[in-house]
């Protein structure tokens, strides 16, 4: 049987961009009432077994999850992968490739951000990631720390965000190699947070037409107005309506609690069925 509470299916560790690790969060999603979690780190695995051990002990359900970058013409969107295999090969495979991008691209960050006069080294950096993976918020609280900032927030606004001074991209996947690769180990795909990323919603058809199952109609950054809009358009084809908080700490994204959104349990259901 399903395990009661609130269902979130977007959280992030340690292992990328978030906080804690797999194991606190799942703590802190128990605390708050969740039954069914999500963890879903930017371009890793890498948290889900200590996310499997933690849930057990908790009577969490997990998902298991990961969070891809993908390139939708000129668009930078975020896939979510949920139900995949976390010992696939092809996405342990993809995982140390983009470490190793990462961290070519935070080398090049840093330099950047030297020319402007704020000076961090990749151990201030480190200290902040739990894993291989190392991201832009990592680098944020190491400049917060420098003094360079004031807040997470703060860094990216001034410094990391597109555009800013420190801003270098990063690499991204097709939708459809995304697709394709979350599909090979196992999971159904959801599009993250579409309000966000400021989909039209013939952007979201070209990505149903690729092969993705869901979009997370409802999420913290998402007001009615923009969570009605996808309601719409994930009705008119065929699409999961999902809900996930996006957790990755108090520190990170203060206005983010996990549990803060939930869906129905059909849904839920609906979701895994698209499993190939």
């Amino acid at each position: 049987m399903r395990p009661p509470g609130l269902i979130d299916l977007h959280s992030h560790s340690r292992a990328s961009d978030g906080q804690f690790v797999a194991s606190e969060v799942a703590a802190r999603a128990a605390a708050a009432g969740v039954g069914t979690w999500g963890l879903c780190d930017h371009d890793t695995v890498a948290g889900l077994a200590e996310a499997a051990l933690a849930a057990a002990r908790h009577g969490l359900r997990l998902v298991p999850g990961i969070e891809l970058s993908a390139q939708l013409e000129r668009r930078e969107i975020h896939l979510l992968g949920h139900f995949v295999d976390p010992d696939h090969p092809e996405l342990r495979a993809f995982e140390d490739q983009l470490a190793d991008l990462r961290r070519v691209r935070m080398t090049e960050i840093v330099r950047k951000l030297a020319d402007h006069g704020i000076r961090i080294t990749a151990a201030a950096i480190e200290r902040h990631s739990g894993g291989k993976t190392i991201g832009r918020p990592h680098v944020a609280l190491a400049v917060v720390e420098a003094g360079g900032a004031d807040s997470v927030r703060d860094a990216f606004d001034r410094w990391l965000g597109d555009g800013r001074p420190a801003y270098v991209p990063r690499f991204r996947l097709s939708p459809d190699e995304a697709v394709a690769m979350v599909r090979r180990a196992g999971g159904t795909v959801t599009i993250a947070h579409p309000g966000v990323s400021r989909l039209e919603v013939a952007e979201v058809r070209r990505l149903a037409a690729a092969g993705v199952a869901g979009i997370e109609v409802i999420h913290p950054d998402q007001n009615p107005s923009v969570r009605e809009k996808y309601a719409r358009a994930a009705a008119e084809l065929g699409l999961v309506q999902t809900a996930g908080s996006d957790y990755h700490g108090p520190d990170v994204s203060p206005d983010r609690h996990l549990g803060m959104v939930t869906m129905a349990e059909e849904a839920l259901a609906a979701l895994e069925a698209r499993r190939p």
